[in-house]
């Protein structure tokens, strides 16, 4: 699974505005005021968080910023995949709940048939003896 975040970045006011973006009293604006733009677009930053899971419930994330990587093989609990799901968009968090709970569902009867077969050594052992 490719999730894409994209993130305004807030740019800095230039020195020649006050607090409320307008010009100082005291310098004389360069055009008129009817000419001046409604507000600077915000930059974009495209970031591609990559999750990966296994069907033993494993899951790794990598985060990266064009060709550059900044975060690599990272382990993640499947819990913390879900809540970030959630947080996101409930059309997400849907089909990885569904994975994560098919993925419990395997390990669950992994745990079992390991269960039914420690006890069937227990007994050979117990004979043994």
């Amino acid at each position: 699974m490719t999730m894409t975040l994209t993130t305004p970045v807030a740019e800095t006011l230039t020195a020649a505005t006050g607090d409320a973006g307008q010009p100082r009293a005291e310098e004389a604006p360069s055009k008129p005021a009817a000419r001046k733009s409604a507000g600077r677009k915000a930059k974009t930053i495209e970031l591609v968080l990559t999750v990966t899971g296994t069907a033993d419930g494993e899951w790794r994330a990598e985060l990266k910023q064009g060709s550059s990587y900044l975060a690599r093989d990272l382990a993640v609990a499947a819990a913390a995949v879900s809540r970030a799901a959630r947080e996101l968009h409930q059309d997400l968090a849907t089909p990885i709940d569904s994975i994560i709970e098919e993925a419990r569902v395997l390990q669950a009867a992994k745990v079992s048939a390991l269960e039914a077969e420690l006890e069937a050594a227990r007994r050979v052992l117990a004979d043994l003896d």
